[in-house]
C-alpha cells in the first residue's frame, strides 16, 4: 500500500469512528434526559463533534479520492462550519467542567466560561471571513487564537477547579477538547501533504475526548455498542491488510496483472475473501469475550443460566424462586434493584420481563436503573428471556406437583371413606341374622340353663361393644381380631352345642401384629353359615395364624358341606362377605395380599389369607 492509500484509510476509519462515537454520545445524552437544561452542554458537545467528523469525512474524502466539491459556491462556508464546530468544542467542555467542579460560583467561573466562548466565537468569525474572501481554509489566525487562548485557559481552569470534587475528571475532558483544536496546527490540510501519522494526530485528535466522556459516563453502552464493534473491525482490517500485504500482493496479484488471469490465482484470491468472511464471527466472539471480562466485568451468561437453573430446581416455593432470581440478576446486571410482581407490571419506563407460566398468576420481573450508563442489549435480553423461561417451567412443575399431591390426597380420603363405608357395611351385615339367632339361643337357654344364658349374653355384649366401638381410621391387631372371633364362636357354640367344635391356633407372639379390623371375622361367619349350619352333624371350625418370612398367613378351615368349583366361583361373584374382604385387601395392601379359597363337597372349605407383616396403608388404585 502506498502512503497516500494509508492516509486515505486513516481518514476514512478515523472520521467514521468519530461520527459513530459522537452520535452515540448524543443518543445516550438524550436517552438519560438530554431535553433538560442540565444536559444541554453534553448534548452540545456531542453535536459539535458529530458536525466536525461528518463534514470532515466529506471534505477529506473528496480530497483523497480526487473528486470535485459538490457545491462550489457553498463549499467554503461548509468547511468554515466544520472548523468552527471543532473550535467551539473546547468551549462547551470548559463550560461543563466549570459546572461540575463544585458548588462554588462567582466571577471567576463566569469569566472562564465567557472567555472560552469568546475565543471560539472569534475563531469562528475568522473562519467565515476567510470563507467569504475565498482564502485557504482553515484560517491560520483562527487556529493560533484557539491554540494560545486555550493553553492559557486550561491553566486558569486548573487553578480554579483544584481541590474541588471531580476536578481531575472535568479538567481531563477540557484538556482533551483543547488538544483537539491545538492539534489542527500539525496538519497542512492539503491532499498528499502530510504523512498518515500527522493526519491521524492532526485531524482525529477529537476522538480521545469522545472516548473519555463515553467511558466515564456511559461505560457499558460505550463498550457494548462501540468498542466491541470497533475492535472487531480493527482486527478484521488488520487481518485483511496482513493477508493482502503478505499473501495477495507477493503471491497472487502478479499472476492477475499480466496476461490472462490464471484460474489458480483467482481461486486463491476468492479463498482469501472466504477466509476473511469466515474469520469475522470468531474475531467478534473473541473480542466480545475480552471486553466483557476486562472492561465490563460482565458475568458469563451461560454459567449464570446454569446456576439459576440449578438454584430454582432446589426451591419449592414460588416466592423463594422469584426472590432468589431477582437477587442474582441484581448483581449480574449491576442494577440498583430487580423486583417481581404478580400480574401486569406497573406503568413505568423500567425494563420488564414476563414470566409466562401456564396458569395464572403470571409474574413480571422489573429491572431498575443500571450502573455506569449501562442499558440492556440483545445479549442481556436473551439471558433474561432464558432465565424467565426457566423460572416459568419450574413454577409450572411446582404447581403440577402440588396439584397432583392434592389430587392424591383427595383420592386417599375417598378410599378411606370407601373403606370406612365397607366396615360399616360389615357391621350392618353382622347385626340382623346373627342377633336374631343369638337372642333366640339366649331365650332358649334362659329356660334350660340360666347360667349359660347369662354367660352367652355377656359374650354378645362384649362382641357388639368390640365391633361398634372400633375406630374407623385406626388399625386393629391380630389379638383384637381373635378376641372378636372367639366371642362370636362362643355364641355360636351356645346355639349349635355339640354340633360345633372350635379350634383357634394363634401363637402369642403374633397377637400384636397390625391388621385391618373385621378382616377374618366375615370368613369365620361364612364357615358357620355356609359350611357347618347346613350339615346335620355339624362340624369343626379351625382358625390358625402362621408367620413365614415377611408374610402372615391366616387360615379359616371348616369341615362343613363344601361346594363344587362352579358353586364356589358363583359364591365369590355374588357373595358379600368374600367380596368385601377382597376389596378391603386391595385398598390396604394393593397386590401384596392374596385370598385363596379351596372347597370340595363333603370335605369342607379352606380360606387362606396372606398379608404382609408390615403395617398396612391405603394403596392408590
Amino acid at each position: 500500500m502506498t502512503p497516500n492509500d494509508t492516509t486515505t484509510l486513516v481518514h476514512l476509519v478515523g472520521f467514521l469512528a468519530g461520527v459513530a462515537l459522537y452520535a452515540m454520545l448524543a443518543v445516550m445524552t438524550v436517552r438519560v434526559g438530554g431535553r433538560s437544561g442540565a444536559d444541554r452542554i453534553p448534548l452540545a458537545t456531542a453535536l459539535l463533534g458529530l458536525v466536525w467528523n461528518s463534514v470532515a469525512l466529506v471534505i477529506y474524502g473528496l480530497h483523497d479520492f480526487g473528486l470535485p466539491a459538490p457545491v462550489p459556491l457553498l463549499w467554503p462556508w461548509i468547511v468554515a462550519l466544520a472548523f468552527s464546530a471543532v473550535g467551539f468544542l473546547p468551549a462547551v467542555v470548559v463550560h461543563s467542567a466549570v459546572q461540575s467542579a463544585g458548588p462554588r460560583r462567582g466571577a471567576a467561573a463566569a469569566f472562564l466560561v465567557r472567555a472560552a466562548y469568546s475565543l471560539s466565537a472569534v475563531a469562528a468569525t475568522l473562519q467565515f471571513i476567510d470563507a467569504a474572501r475565498g482564502a485557504i481554509l482553515p484560517s491560520r489566525p483562527a487556529l493560533r487564537i484557539l491554540t494560545v487562548g486555550y493553553a492559557v485557559l486550561i491553566g486558569a481552569l486548573a487553578l480554579y477547579s483544584r481541590r474541588q470534587p471531580g476536578w481531575r475528571r472535568a479538567l481531563t475532558a477540557a484538556a482533551l477538547a483543547a488538544f483537539a483544536v491545538m492539534a489542527l496546527h500539525l496538519s497542512q490540510h492539503a491532499p498528499g501533504s502530510d504523512s498518515w501519522a500527522t493526519e491521524l494526530l492532526g485531524h482525529h485528535a477529537s476522538l480521545p475526548l469522545a472516548v473519555v466522556i463515553l467511558y466515564q459516563d456511559y461505560r457499558f453502552a460505550f463498550a457494548d455498542l462501540f468498542l466491541k464493534r470497533a475492535l472487531t473491525l480493527i482486527a478484521l482490517l488488520c487481518l485483511t491488510v496482513g493477508l493482502y500485504q503478505f499473501v495477495a500482493a507477493p503471491l497472487i496479484l502478479p499472476h492477475l496483472q499480466h496476461g490472462p488471469a490464471q484460474p489458480g490465482a483467482v481461486a486463491a484470491l476468492l479463498g482469501l475473501w472466504a477466509l476473511t468472511a469466515l474469520a469475522y464471527p470468531r474475531l467478534r466472539a473473541a473480542i466480545n469475550g475480552l471486553v466483557d471480562r476486562s472492561i465490563l466485568r460482565r458475568v458469563n451468561y451461560r454459567r449464570l443460566r446454569d446456576a439459576v437453573a440449578t438454584r430454582v430446581a432446589e426451591l419449592d416455593s414460588e416466592p423463594e424462586i422469584l426472590d432468589d432470581v431477582c437477587q442474582t440478576l441484581t448483581a449480574a446486571l449491576t442494577a440498583d434493584r430487580v423486583t417481581w410482581t404478580a400480574g401486569q407490571p406497573p406503568d413505568s419506563a423500567a425494563t420488564t420481563v414476563r414470566v409466562h407460566t401456564t396458569d395464572v398468576p403470571h409474574y413480571t420481573i422489573t429491572i431498575g436503573a443500571l450502573a455506569a450508563g449501562r442499558r440492556l442489549l440483545s445479549d442481556d435480553l436473551a439471558m433474561l428471556d432464558a432465565v424467565a423461561l426457566n423460572v416459568a417451567r419450574r413454577i409450572d412443575a411446582i404447581r403440577v406437583a402440588h396439584e397432583r399431591y392434592g389430587r392424591d390426597l383427595r383420592e386417599r380420603e375417598i378410599l378411606q371413606l370407601a373403606t370406612e363405608a365397607q366396615l360399616t357395611a360389615l357391621r350392618a351385615q353382622l347385626n340382623p341374622h346373627f342377633l336374631f339367632n343369638a337372642l333366640t339361643t339366649i331365650g332358649h337357654l334362659m329356660e334350660a340353663a340360666p347360667d349359660r344364658a347369662l354367660q352367652t349374653l355377656f359374650r354378645l355384649t362384649s362382641l357388639l361393644r368390640a365391633v361398634l366401638t372400633r375406630s374407623d381410621a385406626a388399625l386393629a391387631t391380630l389379638g383384637d381380631e381373635i378376641e372378636i372371633i372367639d366371642s362370636y364362636l362362643s355364641i355360636e357354640r351356645a346355639r349349635f352345642e355339640e354340633r360345633l367344635a372350635v379350634t383357634i391356633d394363634v401363637p402369642p407372639q403374633l397377637l400384636a401384629l397390625p391388621l385391618p379390623p373385621l378382616l377374618v371375622q366375615p370368613l369365620v361367619e361364612n364357615a358357620i353359615k355356609h359350611g357347618i349350619s347346613p350339615r346335620k352333624l355339624g362340624g369343626r371350625v379351625v382358625v390358625t395364624a402362621r408367620a413365614s418370612g415377611d408374610d402372615l398367613t391366616l387360615s379359616v378351615i371348616d369341615t362343613g358341606v363344601g361346594v363344587t368349583a362352579n358353586e364356589l366361583a358363583a359364591r365369590r361373584t355374588r357373595g358379600i362377605g368374600l367380596a368385601n374382604v377382597e376389596a378391603r385387601l386391595g385398598h390396604y395392601y394393593g397386590t401384596a395380599a392374596t385370598l385363596t379359597v379351596r372347597s370340595a363337597p363333603g370335605v369342607g372349605t379352606t380360606v387362606e389369607l396372606r398379608v404382609p407383616i408390615t403395617a398396612p396403608a391405603l394403596v392408590h388404585r
